[in-house]
């Protein structure tokens, strides 16, 4: 029943126009779990529409306690869907059902376009639900491996080239940027000038288990950005309160005071000159929107 009446809250959310002001990602109200999670009655997914062929999902912190989030991508040929969540069940995670329901939702033409499952990184909580698509018809599931990613999107000089992919009409660039993890990947669209970071830099802690390959990867990011112009950044968890520098601790299903999922290119610039200064000795350091953290170095 959730998920039907919220199936029906998107349809009648998507009669807007293209004049509809953009959401500003800064004061959008994300579901954030319940003190109570027996009694939380929250949506399994939030869906947020961003534009017209753009949408990001959240999963309730109340399923999994990483709640995190997945985007949806449209063009004229085909849809792009980046991660699948921290649950495998479609009884306490419908993702499957909610995006194609998204996609007729959409239009009669979105029902039937390919849809390409990809991964910002191959951790557990971004591709626990790759099942629910797995022999799906019409889906193309990419691999975890880095092997994987650079045969589906075409990357012959892994980890130094960026590749266009394009849905059709809508030119994304795939940026390889391990470090958090060694299939990482950043995702540019131009469109929406948004840029996804996956757990590589998000409102949280930034595990690093690949110091150098870390550095080098904020490093490309930061020039990358540089000849672009950026709207939001926007990883894959919230983990940072509204009180600089204070995280909410692991395993934590209720967030009530969480900072806003958009990060920006100064926070990048904090984050790339705490890089350069910490040089080759890897260590936890503490700042207003994120925490580094070096794990099994």
């Amino acid at each position: 029943m959730r998920v039907l009446i919220l199936f029906l809250l998107f349809t009648l959310s998507w009669a807007c126009t293209p004049s509809t002001p953009l959401p500003d990602l800064y004061a959008e109200a994300w579901i954030h779990g319940s003190p109570d999670c027996s009694s939380n009655t929250d949506p399994l997914i939030q869906v947020l529409q961003y534009d017209q062929d753009t949408w990001i999902l959240r999963q309730n912190k109340c399923t999994n306690y990483e709640a995190p989030f997945m985007f949806l991508f449209f063009g004229k040929d085909r849809a792009l869907l980046m991660d699948t969540g921290a649950t495998e069940g479609q009884d306490s995670f419908p993702l499957y059902e909610t995006v194609k329901k998204i996609m007729l939702a959409r239009s009669k033409a979105s029902a039937s376009l390919p849809l390409v499952v990809a991964h910002t990184h191959k951790h557990g909580d971004h591709y626990a639900a790759d099942g629910q698509f797995k022999g799906k018809s019409n889906v193309d599931l990419v691999g975890l491996e880095v092997e994987d990613v650079q045969a589906f999107f075409g990357i012959n000089n892994w980890p130094n080239e960026p590749v266009d992919f394009d849905l059709g009409g809508r030119n994304l660039t795939i940026i390889p940027i391990p470090g958090h993890q060694a299939a990482s990947i950043a995702v540019y669209d131009p469109a929406t000038q948004i840029l996804l970071t996956g757990d590589s830099f998000y409102p949280g802690r930034l595990y690093v288990g690949d110091w150098p390959a870390f550095r080098q990867s904020i490093k490309r990011l930061v020039d990358f950005t540089g000849t672009q112009e950026i709207s939001y950044i926007l990883g894959n968890h919230i983990e940072m309160s509204q009180t600089p520098g204070q995280d909410y601790p692991m395993g934590t299903t209720y967030q009530p005071q969480e900072l806003a999922l958009p990060l920006n290119t100064s926070d990048l610039d904090v984050l790339a000159k705490a890089l350069e200064e910490l040089g080759d000795s890897p260590q936890k350091a503490v700042y207003d929107r994120f925490i580094i953290y070096p794990v099994d170095w």
